[in-house]
């Protein structure tokens, strides 16, 4: 007759299994400590002046290092909503983002979907004419469209037949400021929706045709859902940067007017700051602006993910 003696229970002391885990610990390090620097620098250039930047907006100060910030609360707020120009600044940024909209989203997808008609090295030559004009910099395109746009020998009124001011005209400046920045950055949505439509999968097309679809059919029923998410992004970089791109533009030209018919919120925000030297009203300001287009942001991110799990 045998007996079955349980095995011993062997005890593993705790000094054993903290070098174990402290192997498992600098195992798993590596590729933390390879985003390391740029979360440092992340923190460095933008999460830190964003805290002093909300920290400052509950202060009046001059920009001038001799006279001390004072706290005055909420009251650059209430100050900044009760400003004329805030409003109707931003009326001229919602103009700005609906005037870019066909620069942005119609035209590039017209220019993408004939682009892949083109073939060959006519095909590269197409797409750096549509790209060259975003290698231009701003201050020298704006330079350049200056001189186009004179009222006198500009070489648009030559061509259309027109003696309009179009820079200095209350009526023209805003469509003018827009159309050169459209054209500034048609180069860069046209690359966006090329790599867009490059990703789609040629079996959903050839499968239509084999269904007798037409060219039309297929591209109004399966190349545009299937580009929702890049037009989303496109959509997202207009709203958030529109006012922006412009500013160079605004900046060398028009400084804002006339009679502030090209200050949009950007250029607000630097002239509080830096013409009138009231830091605590720009910090405002910039704090609401943040605040308006990340909400402005998170709805067409959300947007974007939806439509990419329904295209998946």
């Amino acid at each position: 007759m045998f007996v079955e003696i349980p095995a011993p229970v062997v005890v593993v002391p705790s000094r054993v299994a903290r070098p174990a885990l402290a192997r498992r610990l600098l195992r798993g390090a590596p590729p933390y400590l390879y985003l390391l620097p740029a979360l440092a620098l992340l923190v460095i250039w933008t999460y830190r002046p964003l805290v002093q930047t909300a920290q400052l907006s509950f202060f009046s100060w001059n920009l001038l290092p001799t006279q001390p910030a004072t706290p005055v609360g909420l009251d650059n707020y209430v100050r900044l909503f009760q400003l004329p120009a805030v409003g109707q600044s931003a009326l001229r940024t919602l103009e700005v983002i609906g005037g870019l909209i066909p620069f942005t989203l119609l035209v590039p997808v017209l220019v993408g979907l004939l682009g892949q008609r083109v073939r060959g090295r006519a095909r590269a030559v197409y797409q750096a004419l549509v790209f060259a004009p975003l290698l231009v910099a701003p201050v020298a395109s704006a330079t350049v469209w200056e001189w186009l746009l004179e009222p006198s020998g500009g070489a648009v009124n030559r061509v259309l037949g027109t003696h309009v001011n179009w820079l200095h005209d209350i009526t023209w400046a805003q469509p003018a400021i827009i159309l050169v920045t459209g054209w500034h950055l048609i180069g860069f949505a046209v690359l966006v929706v090329s790599a867009g439509l490059s990703n789609i999968n040629s079996d959903y097309t050839e499968a239509a045709m084999i269904d007798g679809a037409s060219r039309g059919q297929i591209t109004r029923w399966i190349t545009l859902p299937l580009l929702s998410p890049t037009l989303v992004f496109l959509a997202l970089m207009t709203a958030l940067l529109s006012a922006q791109w412009t500013f160079p533009l605004i900046d060398t030209i028009t400084q804002g007017g006339p009679s502030g018919a090209t200050t949009n919120v950007y250029y607000l925000l630097w002239d509080y700051s830096f013409h009138t030297f009231d830091a605590g009203l720009g910090t405002a300001a910039g704090m609401v602006l943040f605040v308006v287009f990340g909400i402005v942001a998170a709805g067409l991110v959300l947007l974007s993910e939806k439509l990419s799990v329904h295209d998946d």
